[in-house]
């Protein structure tokens, strides 16, 4: 009788406890072994390249280069790369940036323990692995006007603790032009003042302090 091959995984994750506890979970399945680990996203995209796995377990914010831009560049390169990110942040700009970045799966770190493995062999054998909390999070994103890059900027230096003249300085625009793409940021926010706005900001992944 042929003996069945295993599930070949890259495993990267910039938290070396983490990383070791999660190719101890999986190596502990008779289907699955890890053939590489990697502690940044330019180390993933290499080991990818010299290993080719049946699939990647990324985290989504490393050194160097970030879970998302390592899950693109890897696709870019290997359209059939089975890709599934693992991580602690649940917003929903950071869970659509990974699936729009190739990810076919999305698993908090908060759920490893019951989801990561089922979720490993769902990814590996071709289908989405989008659990009920990110699917609701991805749902609740809808409800938001997008913001343009330029609110983007802005939205970054309030989060310093900027003010409005501080912030026309640093992007190189008039204080008018300031106080209008706040107007837009907290009504695109649905808040109603400066803190909230950077609170809301940060739970939904559009930007990491």
């Amino acid at each position: 009788m042929k003996k069945e091959s295993k599930i070949r995984i890259l495993v990267a994750d910039d938290h070396y406890v983490v990383r070791m506890g999660v190719i101890a979970i999986i190596n502990n399945e008779p289907d699955m072994e890890v053939v590489a680990e990697a502690a940044n996203g330019t180390q993933a995209i290499e080991l990818f390249n010299k290993y080719k796995p049946d699939l990647v377990l990324l985290d989504s914010r490393m050194p160097h280069k970030s879970g998302v831009q390592a899950a693109k560049e890897i696709k870019d390169q290997h359209r059939a790369a089975r890709i599934l990110m693992l991580t602690a942040f649940d917003g929903d700009e950071d869970i659509h940036k990974a699936l729009a970045a190739g990810a076919q799966g999305y698993v908090l770190k908060s759920s490893t323990g019951e989801q990561l493995v089922p979720a490993l062999r769902a990814v590996a054998a071709g289908k989405s692995w989008i659990p009920e909390e990110v699917a609701d999070r991805l749902a609740k994103r809808k409800e938001f006007e997008p913001l343009t890059p330029r609110e983007l900027e802005v939205l970054h230096e309030l989060a310093k603790g900027l003010a409005n003249k501080q912030i026309a300085h640093a992007l190189n625009i008039t204080h008018y032009t300031t106080k209008g793409y706040l107007k837009n940021i907290l009504a695109k926010l649905h808040v109603a003042d400066r803190i909230e706005a950077v609170t809301v900001a940060i739970q939904r992944g559009l930007i990491h302090l």
